[in-house]
């Protein structure tokens, strides 16, 4: 219980901190400072931990978390794009 626990701190600790980088980019409609290749490579390292949950098929509640970190990052990246169309 404590690996799942301490992975469930990880993804809180990563997924707390995108709320504020969304809040920043809407607020300011600037992306300065935004890497839209770093939020992909963090999109892909959530899918590699939701797919390493399915094919181990135990601790399914985490994908829960990933999936609302990958929408949080997801939502990023969609400011991003807006953004720097501008």
């Amino acid at each position: 219980m404590l690996p799942e626990l301490l992975e469930f701190a990880m993804l809180f600790a990563f997924g707390f901190s995108w709320p504020f980088a969304i809040l920043r980019t809407y607020r300011a409609k600037r992306v300065d400072g935004k890497s839209p290749h770093f939020m992909v490579i963090v999109i892909i390292g959530y899918l590699c931990g939701i797919a390493a949950h399915l094919v181990e098929g135990t601790k399914l509640w985490l994908v829960a978390v990933y999936l609302v970190d990958i929408a949080l990052v997801s939502t990023d990246l969609a400011l991003y794009f807006h953004y720097s169309r501008k």
